[in-house]
């Protein structure tokens, strides 16, 4: 018995959550003003899984402004988490580690300290200068959010780094000592204080505002702020990830969150309660900084320095992979009943939808990706099963909307018809909605014909002449016709009020 359970810890050691092997993981340890956190991630490089994720509230730079050291008890919190981090490690077998220190330990006078007794636990820290971490948390941003044009606000604990980005590099950078924990005293001088603290600042950085960008919202505090927002406005979908708010809303949300006691921000359940103190502060600098730098709208980003880390070791051919149709080629992937099934359906189903525009035709071509996932799930409730695969799932690069059509898709292909399920219609406009039906119901048709086979792919075509959609197949290959099959384009051509017809 004992040899056995030695063999199978020696097959376990060897099994990943994605094609790569184990020695492929990588992690992060950011040891951070408020927190220290490690990811271990693993899958594919351009948009790795967590794999693990795990915080400590050590509170290195809590009594910063008022001391300037990192207190013997904050500091000791923080090694242990460091020390932990660094065995769990071990034990996952991470081939890479990169451990690396922000505002607290770079001002702290006994930041030096701190990173001797990291560094004799056996991790080689990595203190990032305010330039370096503003730079880090951008790239993070332009890892989760290609395309992104505007300026990247990161909110640590002991500091506030802006970014300008366009055209998938950074630009000019501030690091400013605005952190969560710097802004009680701060505010604490007037009601006007920040404000004129801010201005002063960007003014001797040389920051030029231009109206009308997108401002990116990264870290802990604004994530939790925005959780707030969801809450508040009831909005569906509980994914923080590309959550927009317009500018306004900012100063509103100041105003509301001093009036909401701590109590009744405990109770939100997406909020920690460690961050509850931090949200008035929070978000009178978002107010503060969104009137300044004149921002047009904004928009979250769970991506931010850890992810930014890994972007940008990732070669130049990497980084200009889109990241939700690689991660939706890997879950694919994983799922499916037979390789590549995902792109043969894309290929097969595009001739009826040569009016797609390039972003449509990126969910298109995901929602084919994930065609086959909900194969293992009760067939009863399949359906439900690609709508949460699509809104809940941790992907990148994708808007709301996007997510929207990429459910309705979905739940089509499973059996939904061209019902509209759950909040669908709140996320999305009727037109998109009613494309990604079309998408799911034209995927359904392929899954039905080919039996998830290239072969009856390869010699069936599928075409619309006219108000006629023709499913055209060569004579020899008539046998592959059903009642299923044509019931499923009498469907689709329904849905496209046109006819149909079978073609040998």
């Amino acid at each position: 018995m004992n040899s056995m359970l030695s063999r199978v810890r020696e097959v376990a050691q060897t099994m990943v959550t994605s094609p790569e092997p184990a020695t492929a993981r990588t992690a992060i340890i950011d040891i951070g003003s408020n927190s220290v956190r490690l990811v271990v991630y693993d899958g594919p490089r351009r948009i790795p899984f967590t794999l693990f994720n795990e915080k400590v509230m050590a509170g290195l730079g809590a009594s910063l402004a008022k001391t300037g050291r990192i207190e013997p008890e904050a500091m000791e919190r923080g090694l242990r988490a460091v020390g932990r981090f660094a065995h769990l490690c071990r034990e996952m077998k991470v081939a890479t580690i990169r451990c690396v220190a922000t505002a607290a330990v770079r001002d702290a006078t006994n930041g030096p300290e701190f990173i001797a007794r990291a560094q004799a636990l056996g991790l080689d820290v990595e203190l990032l200068s305010g330039g370096r971490e503003a730079i880090g948390a951008a790239y993070g941003v332009l890892s989760g959010i290609p395309g992104a044009d505007g300026i990247v606000g990161d909110l640590g604990g002991g500091s506030l780094e802006l970014a300008r980005v366009r055209d998938g590099a950074v630009h000019q950078t501030v690091s400013l000592p605005l952190g969560v924990l710097r802004l009680p005293q701060i505010r604490a001088r007037g009601p006007k204080a920040l404000e004129r603290l801010l201005a002063k600042m960007l003014d001797k950085a040389g920051w030029t505002p231009e109206p009308g960008l997108p401002f990116y919202m990264v870290g802990g505090s604004w994530r939790a702020l925005a959780r707030f927002d969801m809450q508040a406005t009831h909005f569906p979908l509980p994914v923080v990830h590309q959550y927009e708010m317009p500018a306004e809303r900012a100063a509103q949300l100041t105003r509301i969150v001093s009036h909401v006691g701590k109590a009744r921000l405990k109770e939100i359940p997406a909020i920690t309660g460690s961050r509850v103190p931090t949200l008035p502060d929070a978000a009178a600098l978002l107010s503060v900084v969104v009137r300044r730098l004149k921002a047009g709208r904004l928009v979250v980003s769970a991506y931010g320095l850890r992810e930014g880390l890994l972007f940008e070791d990732m070669p130049a051919s990497l980084r200009g992979h889109d990241p939700l149709l690689v991660a939706a080629e890997a879950e694919g992937e994983a799922q499916a009943r037979f390789r590549g099934h995902g792109d043969m359906i894309e290929r097969w189903i595009a001739p009826l939808f040569h009016d797609d525009d390039a972003d449509d035709r990126r969910i298109r071509r995901a929602a084919c990706l994930l065609a086959d996932v909900g194969w293992r799930a009760n067939p009863d409730f399949r359906a439900e099963r690609g709508v949460e695969i699509a809104l809940h799932s941790n992907w990148a690069g994708i808007t709301v909307p996007e997510r929207a059509m990429l459910a309705q898709a979905l739940y089509s292909n499973f059996g939904g018809g061209t019902q509209v399920p759950g909040e669908l219609d709140r996320l999305a406009s009727p037109e998109a909605l009613q494309r990604a039906m079309l998408w799911g119901l034209a995927i359904r048709l392929g899954q039905r014909l080919s039996g998830g086979m290239e072969g009856p792919l390869a010699v069936s075509r599928l075409d619309r002449k006219g108000d006629v959609l023709e499913l055209i197949l060569r004579g020899e290959d008539r046998d592959l016709l059903g009642e299923a099959v044509e019931r499923r384009l009498r469907q689709l051509a329904h849905a496209m009020g046109i006819r149909h017809r079978l073609t040998p």
